[in-house]
């Protein structure tokens, strides 16, 4: 009795031992199988994430080439303002140079005439002495006043011929000036703030005969 009794706990220790492994098994496997789905949700959480990176790094790159593009389209507008005020300036600046320049040709025959009114007068001659004073002081008065607003003579007798300053009206020879050289001038021209209004009339040098 006591042989079979033994017997029967062996039997039964080892269908428990069987049990525990088989469970056990059980248990490593369900271990197992949510360890890969734990994987699993991981690894789709990470390509979300990577996903999401990737968005996020085109909406950067987007942004910055927004950016760049608004900062040329700024610095081109900053340089066109700037050009504008430049030519502006430049455009009052001209016309206030220039403003003169149909008055001025209106004074050129004034200046003319008192002008011809001293070659035509004798400043020694008692009769007439008096009226080439106040002629030679109107006139030198008058050059004065109007030097002021940029309005200058061109009397180039002895210079050298400048066809940008000068119209010559003939050539002779002379001993007493070199070739090229005005020996005398016809008309005197007159230029406004550098730019011609009329130039001088002359007679330029051959030079010797």
């Amino acid at each position: 009795m006591s042989k079979e009794s033994n017997k029967a706990e062996n039997i039964q220790a080892e269908e428990i031992e069987i049990v525990s492994e088989d469970v056990l098994e059980g248990d490593l496997i369900n271990e197992a199988e949510e360890a890969a789905e734990t994987e699993a949700s991981l690894m789709d959480e990470l390509t979300q994430a990577n996903f999401r990176v990737e968005e996020l790094e085109q909406a950067l790159k987007a942004a910055e080439a927004k950016v760049n593009e608004q900062k040329d389209s700024v610095v081109r507008a900053a340089a066109e303002v700037d050009n504008i005020r430049r030519r502006a300036a430049m455009d009052v600046e001209k016309a206030r140079k220039f403003a003169l320049e149909k008055f001025a040709n209106e004074l050129l025959p004034v200046l003319d005439n008192l002008e011809r009114a001293l070659e035509g007068t004798d400043a020694e001659a008692e009769v007439t002495k008096s009226l080439y004073e106040g002629v030679e002081l109107t006139l030198k008065g008058f050059v004065a006043a109007v030097d002021k607003f940029g309005l200058k003579q061109v009397s180039p007798q002895g210079d050298a011929f400048n066809p940008d300053l000068h119209q010559a009206i003939g050539m002779q020879p002379s001993s007493e000036f070199p070739a090229n050289t005005v020996m005398a001038v016809m008309q005197k021209g007159y230029v406004l703030n550098e730019r011609l209004l009329r130039p001088a009339m002359v007679m330029v040098s051959q030079g010797e005969a």
